[in-house]
């Protein structure tokens, strides 16, 4: 499904029929062009502009309450708790070097951010009170932390249950 769109890639004229496909794809340099020909679509090019990534406006560390609080240029905002972030850094430490092979993250409760570094004009790397350092956040990743935050924290806690763990908070 495309999402943030100028356009619709698709123009129909006539009711859905599964066996009909767009014949051809074009490419230019800054955007994707669909032929769409066949029966049950007007023949038309439109032209979709790449979805842009959101970019932070504003990024603030709260240590007291260790909160991330970041604001996105789409109008997002979100506070993203520190062991969040830790749990789910995108490290090959917390998510292996492959499918399956992900770390359960445990005893992060009262974990902090420590420093922030940036990393290039994409990302950041913090550093957590706990030592780990390696986890580069992009810009898209922390979005989608932020998006996803109440399935995935659901999701960690579910796994934390089910491995037989208690969470405690100091």
């Amino acid at each position: 499904m495309l999402r943030g769109c100028e356009a619709a890639c698709l123009r129909r004229t006539e009711p859905r029929n599964p066996d009909i496909r767009p014949t051809r794809f074009l490419k230019s340099s800054r955007s994707v062009e669909f032929l769409v020909l066949g029966e049950g679509f007007s023949n038309s090019v439109q032209s979709i502009k790449p979805m842009s990534k959101p970019v932070p406006t504003d990024i603030k560390l709260h240590q007291k309450s260790a909160i991330l609080e970041i604001s996105f240029d789409d109008g997002s905002h979100f506070e993203l708790p520190c062991e969040y972030l830790r749990v789910y850094s995108p490290s090959a430490e917390v998510r292996g070097h492959g499918l399956g092979q992900e770390v359960l993250q445990l005893d992060k409760e009262n974990v902090t951010i420590t420093d922030i570094r940036p990393v290039g004009n994409y990302a950041i790397c913090p550093t957590f009170s706990d030592g780990h350092n390696s986890g580069i956040y992009t810009w898209e990743t922390l979005h989608n932390l932020g998006i996803h935050q109440k399935e995935l924290w659901g999701e960690y806690l579910r796994r934390l249950r089910e491995s037989g763990v208690d969470r405690r908070l100091q």
